[in-house]
């Protein structure tokens, strides 16, 4: 992450926050989030590949809501170089996680990054 004011940073974050606050209620969202919600079932099991001792629905909502951003973003939107993607999803679980977080992150994304191209 460059600067917490890059606009892609800014965007990232209120993705993060419109899935994050789909886990508790239903609500109106931007229509790239709108665009993960629609391939959730392939994301998740991507997750579920990068994280196989982590059942999808164990997963903390943060931790869920930054990992289904990078999938989308590694995998079907491909508009960032997979290393832009990881940076980013660790600085959000860095800022919006909790201790262990970027590290699982990492943790996942490293992992499907190298066994899944």
């Amino acid at each position: 992450m460059k600067s917490p004011h890059d606009p892609r940073h800014i965007k990232r974050k209120k993705l993060l926050e419109e899935l994050f606050s789909l886990e508790f209620h239903k609500q109106r969202v931007s229509p790239e989030t709108e665009k993960i919600i629609l391939n959730t079932k392939v994301i998740d099991e991507k997750i579920t590949k990068a994280a196989p001792e982590f059942p999808v629905e164990k997963i903390n909502k943060v931790d869920l809501a930054i990992l289904r951003l990078a999938m989308y973003e590694l995998f079907i939107s491909k508009e960032s170089p997979a290393k832009v993607i990881i940076d980013e999803a660790i600085e959000l679980a860095k800022e919006y996680g909790g201790d262990t977080s970027p590290a699982f992150i990492n943790g996942a994304l490293g992992h499907i990054t190298t066994n899944d191209k």
